[in-house]
């Protein structure tokens, strides 16, 4: 599958700002080379037009996409380190949704993305920084808070892929999740999923310990609607499926708290 089958027919937010901004870097080189470039000069007009032969729809799963690579650029970064099982869950993750082709220009994108950090940060080293937390406010401002907790969801799972999450990560996810409009206990959450332990329990259900059995009964249901697949299901079947196995690793830690206190 072509570049302009899966990243071209930029639609929506991503047309503009600072998202359309790195776009036009990050993308610009692999339209140049495609055998399937799009009519727009995308990488000199700054994805400022649209492609009518693609849905809204296609267009919000596109900008997602593009925001989730914009944010693991950042992510993968924050050590100073580029692992390899953290590029290799992004490419996995593209190449089952949309084939090999794509997972190689996923991967080229991310080290478009790396390259243009650096260049930024040699003038001024807060200025990736800042682009990103204009990024999550474009997002904050056109994803809805579920399509972003999935999005957050990725972002937790790429910092985990080499089976340690470190503290500068942990900040790193913080103040992603911070742009977004998203919460501290919402990345601590996500951090927590699949554990095996009764605290990573509580921290996924985003409740004390020490809260009242009504409490925690009530702190399940929140989350059970706010993380509930179907609020994603716009961006796509394979999003759907990562919200579906969130949501059985939700329930687990529900099921291991009702268990450790008694409670049906």
């Amino acid at each position: 599958m072509g570049a302009a089958k899966w990243i071209g027919g930029i639609i929506g937010f991503m047309a503009g700002g600072p998202i359309g901004a790195l776009a036009g870097y990050a993308l610009g080189s692999i339209f140049e080379s495609s055998s399937d470039t799009p009519s727009q000069d995308y990488s000199r007009r700054g994805y400022d037009t649209v492609d009518r032969g693609y849905s809204a729809a296609e267009g919000q799963r596109n900008s997602f996409l593009f925001s989730l690579l914009v944010m693991a650029s950042y992510v993968i970064k924050a050590d100073g380190k580029v692992m390899h099982s953290e590029m290799e869950y992004v490419r996995q993750f593209l190449r089952q949704s949309f084939g090999p082709v794509a997972a190689q220009q996923g991967e080229q994108i991310l080290l478009n993305l790396f390259e243009q950090r650096k260049r930024m940060d040699q003038n001024n080293p807060m200025a990736f920084r800042q682009t990103i937390r204009e990024c999550g406010a474009q997002i904050a401002e056109n994803l809805s808070p579920e399509q972003r907790l999935q999005l957050l969801a990725f972002l937790a799972e790429i910092a985990k892929a080499d089976g340690n999450v470190c503290q500068a990560e942990i900040e790193a996810l913080k103040e992603v999740a911070a742009a977004m409009r998203l919460s501290e206990q919402e990345v601590l959450s996500m951090l927590n999923l699949g554990g095996s332990s009764l605290e990573e329990a509580y921290k996924v259900l985003e409740v004390d310990p020490t809260a009242s059995d009504d409490e925690v009964k009530a702190a399940y249901r929140r989350l059970a609607l706010k993380h509930h697949p179907d609020r994603v299901a716009t961006l796509g079947e394979d999003v759907k499926r990562a919200a579906e196995e969130k949501f059985q690793q939700i329930n687990s830690a529900k099921e291991m708290i009702y268990k450790a206190r008694g409670m049906k």
